[in-house]
């Protein structure tokens, strides 16, 4: 149309005249219409100012006309509040998931990795349990029920958690898991709560990032003490070993390595508060390798409450250590048992009888510490320990000797034991399977199947209709698959004894990257069906319950 209405004007020696005096009469018009525009778009913010009586920032220089946008996009509607000049907002941004209401779908068969369990040492039926990849989780009734209480806050990874000994309502947790494997994600620090766990604070050391261990003066709950082994895949941040006096309100870093290494496990001595017990760990992941150990490793013990330390030497490897796990034997404080992870072979269990002033190897074994290292003493018999593994170990000998715990019908690669002090028979376990509960010693387990906070990996959908399929590769605990959505027990074509199925054929990382339902067809797995050498997964048909799973437990338990 241009090319063509300039060929006319030019034919034309009439309509050409008329067109340049239209030109220049109309041009001072809309020059002196711009040059008032500026006028009354400062008027408006002027205006503004004296409205609000507050100071306003200076103008920045005036930017690049930009194209108009078609309709609807870019619009001050789509913008925060008080930004209509600004440019689209971030769609990652928070408004756009504000709407959003997650809700659980399963699998409501397994569970997942455990980092601490907390018991109320009045009622063993009340308990908190904290997962490395799931959030923090109450139950009043001994596992029927289970109450996420830590969705809102700013960490789905937790290291660990306790009680403290003279008021249970108060719970502290903190963030980040405390292993040292290439899926580990990491915290903000340390959290607490005065109400059993319905609301909590941060109370600092954000920049911890792994949170090993958290010990209460049992004399003093204003006083705790907190193992932060610091970054995992880089130097600085908070770490080494930090003492509060005050409940939480500052903090005094008392044991200070260097920028590569911080501290791992911390003990108080029950009967004298003012002995403490300090392992540090040096450590590095990088995406080759993990620098698991070195000079700067050691066992350290104060007698002044943090005020001095003396590294402690006498009867451990001379060689470079890795990660180093404290107990102190309840019933006589004068044992204190390690399990040190070390160079040539010199690793092993330890046990000291004056405190710590000398040591003897007791054990070659050697617990795997980028995954481990936690050694529990027994509330009741003072040579009994129990070292977290791959299998639970337990020695009835002061650690002269050493076998499994037990492991029938149960999961492997334990983190985590409580012993009930009134009955030491009486456990609760914590591995990468959830939480199991012995009454006879670990010869029997119950498992707690309903914590929902299996570790995906990865996930993926397939395109059934009316409801379509998820599937997933989790940690440790095979593949799964279920429907999105479903009115029965038995709806998914594959699943003919449960609406999630485990996967048996193919490893739970890859098997997610087969995305057609035939791959999974007559793979479900039945009742008392063994999975492996040492798991059972038992599975029925039976309708997922209404549940209160909020957005963050099922982000943390995707995607880490």
């Amino acid at each position: 149309m241009l090319r063509c209405a300039e060929v006319n004007l030019k034919s034309n020696g009439f309509l050409f005249s008329l067109f340049l005096i239209v030109l220049l009469v109309a041009t001072p018009i809309v020059v002196s219409a711009q040059d008032q525009k500026p006028t009354e778009n400062q008027a408006k913010p002027k205006a503004g100012q004296e409205a609000s009586g507050k100071p306003q920032a200076s103008p920045e220089a005036a930017k690049p006309a930009e194209p108009k946008k078609p309709e609807g996009q870019g619009s001050d509607e789509q913008r925060p509040e008080g930004e209509a000049g600004a440019g689209p907002r971030d769609p990652m941004s928070t408004p756009t998931f504000n709407g959003w209401r997650l809700r659980s779908i399963g699998p409501a068969f397994t569970s997942g990795r455990i980092s601490g369990i907390a018991v109320d040492p009045n009622n063993a039926a009340h308990y908190f349990v904290s997962a490395a990849s799931g959030g923090v989780w109450k139950t009043v009734n001994a596992g029927i029920t289970w109450t996420p209480v830590f969705d809102r806050e700013g960490s789905y990874s937790i290291g660990c958690i306790v009680l403290d000994p003279k008021n249970p309502l108060t719970v502290w947790v903190g963030t980040g898991e405390n292993n040292s494997q290439r899926s580990v994600s990491y915290g903000n620090g340390v959290y607490r709560s005065d109400d059993g766990g319905k609301s909590w604070k941060n109370v600092g050391l954000k920049t911890s990032e792994h949170i090993g261990r958290i010990a209460i003066d049992p004399k003093d709950s204003n006083i705790v003490y907190v193992a932060a082994q610091g970054p995992l895949w880089g130097p600085g941040g908070e770490r080494g070993l930090y003492k509060t006096i005050d409940g939480g309100k500052t903090w005094k870093q008392i044991l200070k390595i260097s920028e590569n290494t911080g501290v791992t496990d911390v003990a108080i001595d029950p009967r004298d508060p003012d002995t403490i017990y300090a392992a540090s760990y040096q450590r590095r992941r990088h995406m080759w390798t993990l620098v698991d150990g070195g000079p700067e490793s050691a066992l350290y013990k104060s007698t002044d409450a943090g005020a001095t330390w003396n590294k402690v030497r006498t009867g451990l490897p001379t060689t470079e250590m890795g990660r180093i796990g404290i107990a102190i034997s309840p019933v006589d404080p004068n044992v204190v048992y390690t399990t040190i992870e070390a160079a040539d072979r010199k690793g092993g269990i330890f046990r000291s009888n004056d405190r710590g002033g000398s040591w003897e190897k007791r054990n070659d074994f050697d617990a795997g510490a980028m995954y481990y290292a936690r050694i529990v003493a027994d509330p009741k018999d003072v040579d009994r320990i129990y070292v977290m593994n791959v299998f639970l170990m337990v020695s009835d000998d002061g650690g002269r000797t050493i076998r499994r715990l037990g492991e029938k019908s149960k999961h492997v690669d334990n983190h985590e034991i409580w012993i009930d002090q009134n009955n030491n028979d009486h456990y609760l376990v914590g591995c990468d399977g959830g939480v199991y509960e012995s009454f006879d010693r670990g010869a029997n387990w119950d498992f707690k199947a309903n914590l929902p906070v299996t570790q995906f990996y990865d996930v993926t959908t397939d395109n059934a209709t009316p409801f379509y399929n998820v599937f997933g590769g989790a940690q440790d605990n095979f593949a799964f698959g279920g429907p999105s959505r479903t009115r029965n027990a038995s709806f998914m074509p594959s699943c003919k004894t449960a609406t999630w199925c485990a996967m048996t054929n193919a490893p739970a990382s890859a098997w997610v990257l087969r995305r057609k339902s035939a791959a999974v067809k007559n793979l479900c797995v039945g009742i008392g069906t063994r999975l492996s050498s040492s798991v059972r997964i038992r599975t029925r048909a039976f309708t997922l319950p209404p549940t209160n799973f909020s957005a963050a437990t099922i982000a943390a338990t995707v995607g880490n």
